[in-house]
């Protein structure tokens, strides 16, 4: 393969940059350019070494770097491959890219450095994708799982499947291709067993990714209700700033507003909606339309009530939309000690929070709310797989299918060749997941969502 070359560095000012070259001519390609501090010859450098030195091109001097010096096998490549670390900012890391391709390496293609890791077979693909979402990670918990799944949890946990279904697939084949042994019956008896067994581990991965789900995507949470209910102040108490307008004006959020934060680790989308009443503006209106359109959408409503006035037509209709879906009501406004609202009444369809936003009073109640209606306390990420990839999660769904089918085949007592095929379909589907089965085109289109460099 051709020596590559990126910075994998953000562009942009600041305290180093780096520049990565990779491949087999990686050095003879450095030599033209850097001199070392001590003048040492860069065939002679040892692996998993430092130098100090100089960059220059024709002569001119263009930095002063530091090279860090990875040879084959080592690397995180599998090639030879240097990182050469100069001072940041966009002109300096730029040249010195620009020297590397002069000389004879060519620019990477995003995730090319990963993918030749991949390809060199000293990763997986499944802990290629990890690398992407450690990356992307937002909270501790969602690093944690994808470094869990980089030093090959998802990887071994596969491989255990695989390998008990590769021994039954030996007897089958034995029972096939040697009848005479007249040992069919236990086979059946034995099959029964075996999927049974890869059927509860597929469903173990599978239930996994509904965590997964919210450790990667977290929580959306629409916020509605009519206006002047205080919405906006909420958000402002939750996020512990002044993120919403808060006026006595009627309809002043027209817009969507969407902030996060983390509760036990866990991304929290909160969506401020315009505040749902009748109205003849036609902004306001589109806004109000959003705000359905979200409810329906969000994996949590929090519908805000001003505790001060009595329940209107309109909140009486989310009342009834929120009854099968997970929903927190919110009594806002209790600081006045005025409270017009049965909530009794209200606690039939959802748990009842009272709280004042303007006085910070009772937010604590809202995140204790939220942890309990998703677990969040009981998703664990320290040393315990997590599915999050949704190709994954397809693929997985894939083989569960082909695991049923083959059960259903054995109870109907279908020839042991025909469950054959079922097993075969299932370790296909587990060597999607880590790439052993895989076209070339879902390869390029997996490394096309890295960055530059990575």
């Amino acid at each position: 393969m051709n020596t590559i070359a990126a910075i994998s560095t953000a562009i942009g000012v600041g305290g180093i940059g780096i520049v990565r070259m990779s491949g087999e001519k990686c050095f003879d390609i450095l030599e033209i350019f850097f001199k070392s501090k001590k003048g040492v010859n860069i065939k002679n450098i040892k692996g998993y070494t430092i130098k100090y030195g100089y960059i220059v091109d024709e002569d001119n001097f263009v930095d002063e770097v530091l090279v860090s010096f990875f040879r084959a096998p080592n690397s995180y490549t599998a090639e030879n491959l240097c990182e050469i670390s100069s001072h940041g900012g966009t002109y300096i890391v730029k040249k010195i890219l620009e020297i590397c391709l002069k000389n004879g390496a060519q620019l990477a293609e995003p995730g090319e450095f990963t993918k030749r890791a991949f390809l060199n077979g000293r990763i997986d693909l499944s802990q290629a994708e990890a690398v992407i979402d450690i990356i992307n990670s937002k909270t501790e918990k969602e690093a944690k799982s994808s470094i869990y799944q980089l030093n090959g949890g998802l990887s071994k946990y596969i491989k255990n499947i695989k390998e008990i279904l590769m021994s039954f697939m030996v007897e089958i084949e034995v029972s096939i291709d040697y009848p005479e042994y007249d040992i069919e019956e236990v086979n059946i008896e034995k099959a029964l067993n075996i999927l049974s067994k890869v059927k509860y581990e597929l469903e173990v991965l599978k239930k996994s990714f509904d965590n997964g789900k919210i450790i990667k995507d977290g929580i959306n949470v629409a916020l509605i209700g009519r206006p002047n209910v205080g919405k906006s102040s909420l958000l402002n108490a939750i996020l512990k700033e002044e993120r919403a307008i808060v006026t006595d004006i009627e309809g002043t959020t027209r817009d969507i507003i969407e902030e996060s934060i983390t509760v036990s680790g866990i991304p929290i989308n909160i969506i401020d909606t315009a505040g749902i009443r009748k109205s003849n503006n036609k902004i306001e209106e589109i806004g109000i339309k959003k705000s359905r359109e979200i409810a329906q959408r969000a994996d949590l409503i929090m519908l805000l009530l001003d505790s001060t006035r009595t329940i209107n037509k309109e909140e009486q209709e989310i009342i009834e939309l929120i009854k099968n879906k997970k929903s927190i009501i919110i009594l806002n406004k209790i600081d006045l000690n005025k409270i017009n609202i049965n909530k009794k009444e209200l606690e039939k369809n959802s748990k009842v929070i009272e709280i004042s936003a303007k006085e910070g009073i009772g937010i604590e109640k809202i995140y204790k709310e939220i942890e309990r209606l998703f677990n969040l306390n009981e998703i664990n990420t320290d040393n315990s797989i997590v599915v999050t990839n949704i190709r994954h999660k397809t693929l997985l769904d894939e083989a569960l299918k082909e695991c049923c089918e083959a059960l259903k085949t054995i109870k109907e007592n279908m020839p042991i060749d025909i469950i054959s095929i079922s097993v075969k379909n299932i370790m296909q589907k587990l060597g999607e997941i880590t790439g052993e089965e895989i076209s070339s085109d879902i390869i390029k289109e997996i490394f096309s969502r890295f960055c530059l460099g990575k």
